[in-house]
């Protein structure tokens, strides 16, 4: 039986992004009841979340919505008997997202937040916090759903999956800017598309791409190979080769530009880094620049300011999940869950990204249409083999399950890199790895 009324517990409710979100409960509030709102964060993260919070606040007396909002460090009481709880953390903060971009360019390896050395060492951070939140659910909202939206997301999805007993859906607004992304290339609107997902997150192909229930997926890779907008804000939007797309057969995400550009995508980080500085500092940057917007008293909207900020229609994309779940929609969306043979080439334990029917009970994979060729599935199995041993390396401390990983990685690739590449990574964040430190 549906319940009249929610709570909902956030996790890192001080992040920049918390705005965006409160517009999407404040739009959804008829068909998503939320009686109970609370936005979590840690001692250090004090003056953002009152910030924030106090921003919120102006936000729901502004629309006139009975939400109750509540800030707090406290992450028990916010979880205890909560209907959904997202996360959308960073542990370590801005400074470690830094120091994960700058230490693999000194072995001149690319360093991105979500992908290679970068993504392992968020990966190895921020795993045991998330698992730790999901022993408090455990205990005390065994029946919530976890939405994850926490980088690396595929990674954290799997762990969870893994090591607790929480319903969990990992979620990234990718496949959602993908679709938007598409329509506009077609000049129709987003309803109109309908789209075929096949992968892990951040290293997904869309296989199948309907116009208005036609399938046009060979025009729009014609279309797509001398466009740079299928991109994220933060990856630099090289054109893809048309030879390259046509042969391919599916049209790649943002991400793949690190695997499939890898030289041309180092070389544009490097000139980036010594010009403008890091993806963390000029995010920092803008940060500092929305924190001071929040603050003022006569702010009772989401200022569009936020847009640079990057994660493009992360609300919509929350929002839609949790109403489906809460409403039993059985719609379509692409979200992060237990592969269970969908792809028959991964393990059954594997988190991966695809199209999924959304209902009180969560996600349910939809059968794959296009067969997994080697094109996609060689990549996809050696980054997958990568997730499984960094999970590992994460969980129980395992030197060895993390030498493999970021050996196996095709943005590292040597032992002769790997090996000094993860024992700078664990000095610099040992303060954050203490499964490590007791190893």
């Amino acid at each position: 039986m549906k319940k009249p009324h929610l709570k909902i517990a956030v996790i890192g409710g001080g992040s920049s992004y918390t705005p965006e979100l409160i517009e999407g409960f404040i739009k959804r509030y008829e068909e998503l009841p939320v009686k109970d709102l609370y936005l979590v964060d840690i001692e250090a993260g004090r003056e953002k979340l009152e910030i924030v919070g106090n921003l919120a606040k102006r936000m729901l007396e502004k629309a006139n919505v009975p939400i109750n909002l509540h800030l707090t460090f406290d992450r028990r009481e916010a979880i205890r008997d909560a209907d959904f709880v997202t996360t959308q953390m960073r542990v370590g903060l801005l400074e470690a997202r830094g120091r994960d971009e700058r230490i693999p360019l000194k072995y001149n390896c690319i360093g991105q937040e979500t992908t290679g050395a970068g993504g392992f060492a968020k990966g190895l951070r921020t795993i045991p916090v998330i698992l730790d939140i999901c022993k408090d659910m455990e205990e005390l909202a065994p029946n919530a759903f976890l939405v994850n939206f926490t980088n690396p997301a595929g990674m954290v999805t799997e762990a969870v999956l893994k090591y607790s007993n929480v319903r969990t859906v990992g979620l990234c607004n990718l496949p959602i800017e993908t679709k938007m992304q598409i329509a506009s290339l077609m000049d129709v609107d987003v309803s109109k598309i309908d789209i075929e997902m096949v992968g892990i997150n951040h290293l997904n192909w869309t296989t199948k791409i309907f116009v208005d229930g036609e399938d046009r997926t060979d025009d729009i890779l014609f279309k797509a190979s001398g466009e740079s907008k299928f991109t994220m804000q933060n990856i630099p939007g090289f054109s893809w080769d048309q030879e390259f797309i046509q042969s391919l057969g599916a049209l790649p995400c943002g991400y793949h530009r690190y695997f499939y550009m890898k030289e041309k995508m180092l070389k544009k980080q490097l000139e980036e880094v010594a010009t403008k500085g890091t993806r963390a500092e000029i995010v920092k940057k803008v940060e500092t620049e929305l924190f001071e917007l929040y603050k003022d008293p006569e702010l009772a909207v989401k200022p569009k300011q936020l847009e640079q900020r990057g994660g493009a229609y992360y609300s919509e994309a929350a929002l839609n999940l949790i109403s489906s779940m809460y409403n039993n929609k059985k719609d379509v969306q692409i979200v992060n869950v237990r592969n269970n043979g969908t792809i028959p080439s991964l393990p059954d334990d594997a988190s991966i990204e695809v199209n999924c029917v959304i209902s009180s009970d969560g996600p349910k994979p939809v059968q794959i249409t296009t067969p997994m060729n080697p094109k996609i599935r060689g990549l996809l199995q050696i980054v997958k083999a990568y997730e499984e041993l960094a999970v590992e390396a994460a969980v129980k401390g395992d030197y060895n399950a993390a030498l493999q990983a970021l050996t196996i990685h095709p943005l590292v690739g040597s032992v002769d890199i790997a090996k000094p590449l993860l024992d700078e990574i664990l000095a610099e964040n040992k303060a954050f790895l203490p499964q490590f430190n007791q190893a």
